[in-house]
């Protein structure tokens, strides 16, 4: 019972402490785009948060940040059975994450979806696009692809494609930040796992403020899934 909430808000301020500064994906992708480093070097975390199952959760992390003036860039699917983004309590919580400067980007499905829907994932891409753009009011700047049960691969789209191709700055495993940074997740949910610069790093579950501490890393691209946290236990709703 290790990944509840105030774990993961003791994970930020220790590296608040340590004087990590939190980017969001757009600002890292820009400056390393121009300068080849995030921050002018300094230390320095990219926050992206991949909304899988529960935009409540998602609400319950934004709250956090913004007690911490941290910012995060949150990845929204469209096609969840899980959860509606249009749903009453969720859409409030899509706002007010919104509304307190954090980025929004598309959570991408499209070779799932043109493998069920037998059409093509450039279709579903750019229809998903005009969506999240008039549920938001701005446009869409970052998609990261979602990794789902079809056993598909969404990411194998991106190999042929560049994300300026279709109006966005970035897609979140291009352009070379996994490769600059030590790359932290949560997505075994009950560990934490690691890449530096592009290769695993096999059994290690340090935490990010165990990676920040030992190893004086000078950017960490960290990924977090809401879903992973609670408050006393995993099945809370």
């Amino acid at each position: 019972m290790r990944f509840t909430f105030e774990y993961i808000e003791a994970e930020y301020q220790a590296l608040l402490d340590m004087g990590y500064r939190f980017v969001t994906c757009q600002d890292a992708f820009d400056q390393f785009r121009v300068e080849g480093v995030v921050n002018g070097g300094a230390p320095t975390v990219i926050n992206r948060v991949d909304v899988d199952f529960s935009l409540v959760r998602a609400g319950r992390l934004a709250a956090i940040y913004n007690a911490l003036g941290v910012s995060a860039t949150f990845f929204i699917r469209l096609h969840a059975k899980e959860y509606n983004p249009f749903d009453f309590e969720n859409f409030r919580h899509l706002r007010m994450i919104q509304s307190a400067g954090h980025e929004i980007g598309y959570h991408s499905e499209i070779v799932d979806q043109a493998a069920i829907w037998d059409e093509s994932a450039h279709t579903a891409l750019m229809r998903d696009l005009a969506v999240m753009e008039a549920m938001l009011g701005t446009p869409m700047r970052g998609v990261a692809s979602h990794g789902g049960l079809t056993g598909l691969n969404n990411l194998d789209f991106w190999a042929e494609h560049k994300a300026s191709e279709f109006g966005l700055s970035y897609e979140a495993y291009q352009d070379g930040l996994m490769e600059a940074s030590r790359y932290i997740s949560d997505s075994e949910w009950v560990r934490w796992k690691a890449y530096d610069k592009g290769h695993r790093m096999d059994d290690d579950h340090r935490s990010p403020s165990q990676h920040a501490e030992e190893d004086r890393i000078p950017l960490i691209y960290l990924l977090i899934h809401p879903d992973t946290y609670y408050d006393r236990h995993i099945y809370e709703n």
